[in-house]
């Protein structure tokens, strides 16, 4: 068994080759292989996103507080609220973040495959965020 506690590990900026904006990332958890579940709690400041990307075993989005976006590939955007469960499916080409004007924090829990739990492509376009 191990307990972290609260705070034990350091927060972390979203890096500008994956994020548009202000993005604070918390480590929740990341346990040593054979598992493969890893988890976040990711904190969008008005406008932030992430670039566009894919998750090899797909990925679990919980929302926890504000009011944000998500997008999958060919798609239009939806608008996500505290309490909202998203799912995207393996290799499902999404991006998520805050709204313009309203922050947003979520939980984000993925699987590595082969040792990598994200595939990051292109930023998403100023013109593509909007709803």
């Amino acid at each position: 068994m191990e307990i972290r506690q609260s705070g034990s590990q350091p927060s972390g900026k979203g890096p500008a080759d994956y994020f548009t904006g202000a993005v604070r990332i918390d480590p929740l958890f990341s346990p040593p292989d054979p598992a493969r579940v890893a988890g976040a709690l990711v904190t969008f400041e008005p406008g932030a996103r992430t670039a566009w990307h894919t998750h090899p075993l797909g990925q679990t989005l919980i929302v926890t507080a504000g009011r944000g976006w998500v997008q999958r590939e060919g798609a239009a955007v939806e608008e996500i609220r505290p309490g909202d469960v998203v799912w995207f499916a393996p290799g499902e080409k999404h991006w998520h973040g805050a709204t313009p004007s309203t922050a947003m924090s979520h939980i984000a829990i993925q699987e590595k495959l082969n040792g990598s739990p994200v595939n990051w492509m292109e930023h998403v376009a100023d013109a593509q965020y909007r709803r």
